[in-house]
């Protein structure tokens, strides 16, 4: 299936540019008619796999995150955040609510939890040394 409009945005891992990532992807997304909760929901997972990024995939080093939106016909809505950081070495248990390679101090270990509850779909890849790529899958049904 071939998508009828996409984005591509590649931004430094600064935490300034989680709000970017944010506000592009919800930018993006309007195009569909989302209701505010939809749009926030599509806020928040993409705002978890950002600040993942940056805190988990580059640590203290600064490398790049590429953003990508793409809109199918039916409401079909799919996001890609991607870096080239550390990446991971277990997915399956890195996406267990609570589990964190960060202070846990100053984090939950809620990220995958969080974008799962508000996606329709999340799949997520990695390899150690190489990066991570998060895909998101939402469905904005049409109200018209």
């Amino acid at each position: 299936m071939k998508a009828i409009n996409s984005i591509r945005v590649v931004f430094p891992s600064r935490s300034a540019n989680e709000g970017f990532a944010r506000i592009t992807a919800a930018a993006f997304a309007s195009q569909l008619d989302p209701t505010v909760e939809e749009i926030s929901e599509i806020k928040t997972a993409v705002s978890e796999a950002v600040t993942n990024c940056i805190v988990h995939g580059y640590a203290d080093e600064l490398g790049n995150i590429t953003l990508q939106c793409r809109l199918y016909e039916g409401g079909k809505l799919v996001i890609v955040i991607k870096d080239k950081g550390r990446g991971i070495e277990n997915i399956e248990q890195a996406m267990e609510p609570l589990f964190t390679t960060g202070d846990t101090a100053e984090r939950s270990g809620m990220g995958f939890t969080i974008m799962e509850s508000f996606m329709d779909k999340v799949k997520v890849t990695s390899k150690p040394g190489i990066g991570t790529t998060v895909t998101f899958t939402k469905y904005i049904k049409s109200r018209g």
